[in-house]
């Protein structure tokens, strides 16, 4: 029987519901999911295995203006999903009219690949609407095979599965079969406790974050952590801290809620607040973060 293996990586402007659709394929919490804008900073690969095929999802940062050096590399992971992909997934939602970047938009409607164009968030339409929206699109990337869906509440989203696996390229697989992700354990603490911090705190605190995961030690029954969320600023560390450590308490216990589904082990975390001035635009440790690769 023969083998299908491809890349299917989904751009799209922020917070359209790229990261939400790759965990409903996946069926894990790989991307984190917030109502803030540049919730994913990474590209993130999610890992779908069938007995006959296998699916290596990318979510991208959403496509945006840089304005610093490390929204300067996230655009440089997007750039990159279009240089290895099979198929492309552009995702759009319902009263959208362009993406932030045209120069991404000609790579799209000149692709050489098949194009999925993801119209989302439909069950905040109305027909009539989502008809114009259709036409628009279709005028737009004529190029492109356009599903309405709602990402969220799994509509139409089987349909896309499906169509995917029928466009695959015949090949072997490019991952063990029982992988789920190309990312380490540690990254997964990092965005979990950062997707706390997004929920948690307003303005400008989340996007001054960063984490580092300096210690993760795994025995049969618990996982033990150690993390430091880095900041910009001395205002910002006292913010995070908050009264009497209290706003940091809730995020290392929300975070440990989510982990210790994640890992289905009990989870003990530590959580530190350093400074690192500027440390956005310093290009050693966005190096350090894993921004520049």
């Amino acid at each position: 029987m023969s083998h299908k293996a491809g890349f299917v990586n989904i751009i799209g402007n922020p917070n359209v519901g790229k990261s939400t659709l790759m965990n409903a394929f996946v069926g894990e919490r790989l991307s984190i999911i917030t109502s803030k804008a540049q919730t994913t900073r990474h590209r993130i690969l999610g890992i779908v295995n069938g007995e006959d095929f296998q699916l290596v999802l990318s979510d991208t940062p959403g496509i945006i203006k840089p304005a610093y050096e490390m929204q300067e590399s996230m655009m440089n992971f997007v750039k990159s999903a279009f240089e290895d992909a099979d198929i492309l997934i552009y995702m759009v939602e319902i009263g959208e009219q362009d993406l932030k970047d045209e120069a991404f938009f000609n790579k799209i409607i000149h692709a050489k690949i098949p194009v999925l164009l993801l119209l989302n968030k439909i069950d905040n339409s109305n027909q009539e609407q989502l008809e114009q929206q259709v036409t628009f699109w279709k005028e737009k990337v004529p190029n492109a095979e356009i599903f309405p869906i709602s990402a969220l509440q799994n509509f139409n989203v089987p349909e896309v599965f499906g169509r995917i696996i029928e466009l695959l390229p015949e090949s072997p697989a490019y991952y063990p079969k029982d992988q789920l992700t190309d990312k380490p354990e540690r990254f997964f603490v990092n965005e979990t406790i950062r997707e706390k911090i997004l929920l948690n705190y307003s303005k400008e605190i989340p996007y001054a974050v960063e984490i580092v995961t300096e210690e993760f030690f795994e025995d049969e029954k618990i996982i033990r952590i150690r993390s430091v969320i880095m900041v910009e600023r001395e205002t910002q560390k006292g913010i995070i801290i908050g009264h009497k450590g209290a706003a940091l308490k809730k995020v290392g216990t929300d975070a440990r809620a989510d982990l210790e589904k994640f890992f289905g082990k009990q989870i003990h975390i530590e959580l530190y607040v350093k400074v690192n001035k500027n440390w956005r635009s310093n290009a050693n440790m966005l190096k350090r973060f894993g921004y520049n690769q």
